[in-house]
């Protein structure tokens, strides 16, 4: 158990270099790597979540000393450019530029403010209130993904099918750890600190943190690039 969360880790990265590979388009390459490396940046912000939301056994049991690791760099890297692309890889949809003359549109005023609107929320719930940090996230995310569709209400689609369809992946790969190790999560995670709802074994809270993420990460790439999507030619 000692070594889980960088095996698990090591293993979202492979399918993150398996989805990668895959992608015949140049530009979602460039989409899921450019994520991937801002999102691993987050994994810095652990002291942040140990031990308050879970205590994990690392890699010369650095969050135990230090409360940084290098799993959760790993981690974030994953996840982040999985969360972004996973619609497109399976639905192949098309990047467009937004005509300049759209973008001076009333709603696109506020396009910065949303940009920074998460890591915004997040500081202010986590000074002024005792929530534990993972729900401060879980709404940030909620809360950025919902003004980042103020602004671009065209990115709905994808935005929730991003969020559907990584919380199913993220299902999947949580279950598998479950499964080998039964034991990690009551050993790991603070529960008496979180809402006890599990299910499958897993923390509802990882199921909510997965759901955040894949429905405000999908639309980065697109709100700061000013990119809209379309369904590939073949389909129209």
């Amino acid at each position: 158990m000692q070594y889980a969360f960088l095996i698990w880790s090591l293993l979202l990265l492979g399918i993150w270099a398996i989805v990668y590979l895959s992608l015949r388009d140049p530009l979602a390459r460039r989409e899921m790597l450019m994520v991937s490396r801002w999102t691993g940046l987050l994994g810095l912000t652990e002291p942040v979540f140990v031990p308050a939301y879970w205590n994990p056994p690392t890699l010369f049991d650095l969050a135990q000393r230090t409360r940084f690791d290098i799993e959760s760099v790993l981690f974030a890297f994953g996840v982040g450019g999985l969360a972004v692309i996973l619609y497109e890889w399976l639905l192949r949809p098309e990047h467009v530029k937004v005509a300049m003359a759209d973008r001076s549109a009333r709603r696109h005023r506020l396009h910065s403010v949303a940009l920074v609107s998460t890591p915004l929320v997040f500081a202010a719930l986590w000074v002024a209130t005792p929530l534990n940090p993972i729900y401060s996230t879980i709404i940030a995310f909620l809360f950025g993904g919902l003004f980042t569709l103020y602004c671009r209400p065209d990115l709905i689609g994808k935005m929730v099918g991003s969020a559907l369809i990584f919380t199913a992946l993220y299902f999947a790969y949580f279950l598998s750890l479950v499964l080998v190790f039964p034991d990690y999560v009551r050993l790991v995670w603070n529960l008496p600190g979180l809402s006890g709802v599990l299910i499958a074994g897993i923390p509802i809270e990882e199921l909510l943190f997965a759901f955040g993420l894949g429905f405000l990460w999908s639309s980065v790439y697109e709100h700061v690039g000013w990119y809209r999507i379309r369904a590939p030619r073949s389909a129209s």
